[in-house]
């Protein structure tokens, strides 16, 4: 009988606020002097009192509500002792026994709490003038709303951990709380991990340090693989703490794991119990939830036609399902129609999600800095289905419109991208092209069939891709069957 993993999480996520969590300090993760938002407050000076930031906690029970959990009817903040270069205060307010949330579930793993406490600052590790190395301290992050998360020990594997922490960030952002940014640290993750072969649960690692999703799933895998082969050789697993090593790919040993009483945990006295359920409308706040994930996924397949592999590649992207959905909206207006035919439809998801997706890639810009607006995009796509223009045209106007945010059809004018259509003008090039290609005509009279499509093919060269591929094709079998 093989080891079964069991493995739960602990995510951490700096609620997105105008202030810190308690005092009036900038809440900016984008500043780049150190220790400039600080306060006397945050610093942990004696004496200074904190106030909770009423807008941090509405932004946790949104969470919670989000996930199902209860929120509680009484809520306080406790005093976690540790003492660490980058706490000011040699404690960190966090919540204990009483936190903001307790239950709820997501994809299948069930929640255990949801709370509320500070930031610590940043270390900055770095090497002087004459190659001492030193280690700095930022205190800009000291004392920013952070929501923790902690799972039950639901989860088995590396993959299904992934999957959440993704559906939980893209939660985070649909609710505006938190940008969730892993590169800027707005989002952390440590796992929980034992391995055991019965039902009893085996020795717990947690394993900190973890800073991508793709680190996740190698930090768990590892971690399982390495539990495995201690046990295998007789010995036992050490509760501990671990980090995870991204360059060597490996766990490794950080401290003794530490139980709550090391931390003595006790009511933060300068702090009053909270009574959430009195002070908001939870029902209300449940009512104005926004449309989650899961809700719009199953929405963008009903109402716009998409397999449920379309829906998600444009829900995963809050920025890419707004744009889509904003241009499906102009499309219709655009037709006259109270539904959007499925062609076109599917035409505006292959070009948002290919061609003007490459375009934002390419430029290493996003959708907040694009010029063209769903409007302009819906024309461009009505210009492809009204057969107008052919593909080449459009995707030489998307560019031109990305560069310019010009309107697709003053590009179409003034650049002379029109279809030809008429059947004059097509003749007189099939004429040309048939002229200077006699082996491919008596190639199509043996039977060589292929010789059609490269006549078609010189023939749209010739008309710069701007000739409809079936009248043409239709035009050169006539000729070449006279």
């Amino acid at each position: 009988m093989g080891y079964k993993p069991t493995i739960g999480l602990e995510i951490h996520a700096e609620m997105k606020t105008r202030t810190k969590m308690f005092c009036d300090s900038l809440n900016d993760a984008d500043e780049k002097h150190p220790n400039k938002n600080v306060c006397p407050v945050c610093m942990g000076h004696p004496g200074t009192l904190p106030v909770i930031n009423k807008s941090a906690v509405e932004s946790v029970i949104k969470v919670g509500l989000a996930l199902g959990g209860k929120i509680s009817d009484v809520s306080k903040f406790d005093r976690k002792n540790y003492f660490y270069p980058d706490l000011p205060k040699a404690y960190q307010i966090s919540q204990y026994d009483q936190p903001l949330v307790q239950g709820g579930e997501l994809l299948g793993v069930k929640l255990t709490r949801i709370h509320l406490e500070e930031d610590t600052g940043t270390l900055i590790h770095s090497t002087d003038e004459k190659g001492k190395e030193e280690t700095l301290v930022d205190f800009n992050r000291a004392g920013i709303p952070l929501m923790e998360l902690v799972t039950d020990p639901d989860i088995t594997n590396a993959e299904q951990a992934v999957a959440f922490g993704k559906e939980l960030r893209l939660i985070l952002r649909y609710l505006g709380v938190s940008d969730a940014d892993m590169e800027k640290g707005h989002m952390r993750l440590e796992a929980n991990v034992s391995i055991s072969k019965t039902s009893k649960l085996g020795t717990k690692v947690e394993v900190k340090n973890i800073n991508s999703f793709r680190s996740l799933g190698s930090a768990i895998d590892y971690e399982i693989k390495r539990q495995e082969e201690v046990l295998e050789k007789g010995d036992k697993i050490i509760q501990e703490t671990r980090g995870w090593d991204d360059v060597k790919q490996k766990t490794f040993s950080q401290r003794a794991k530490e139980e709550a009483h090391d931390y003595r945990y006790f009511p933060d006295p300068d702090l009053p119990p909270l009574e959430p359920t009195k002070v908001f409308d939870i029902e209300d706040m449940r009512r104005h939830l926004p449309e989650l994930p899961p809700a719009k996924r199953e929405r963008f397949q009903k109402e716009f036609g998409l397999s449920a592999q379309q829906a998600s590649a444009l829900v995963d992207d809050k920025n890419l399902a707004d744009f889509f959905e904003a241009s499906v909206s102009e499309l219709a207006r655009n037709e006259n129609k109270s539904t959007v035919e499925k062609s076109a439809e599917e035409l505006l998801f292959n070009y948002l999600t290919s061609d003007l997706s490459g375009l934002l890639n390419e430029s290493g810009t996003g959708f907040p800095e694009i010029k063209i607006n769903p409007e302009q995009f819906a024309s461009l796509i009505n210009l492809i289905s009204g057969a107008k223009i052919m593909s080449r045209q459009a995707k030489d106007i998307l560019r031109k419109m990305f560069e310019t945010g010009e309107d697709p059809e003053d590009i179409l004018s003034r650049e002379g991208l029109g279809m030809v259509s008429d059947e004059g003008s097509i003749k007189a090039v099939v004429a040309e092209i048939l002229g200077e290609n006699q082996k491919a005509i008596d190639d199509f009279k043996k039977g060589k069939t292929a010789s059609l499509q490269f006549l078609v093919g010189k023939t749209m060269a010739k008309l710069r891709g701007r000739g409809n591929p079936e009248a043409i094709r239709k035009i050169i079998e006539q000729e070449l069957t006279k």
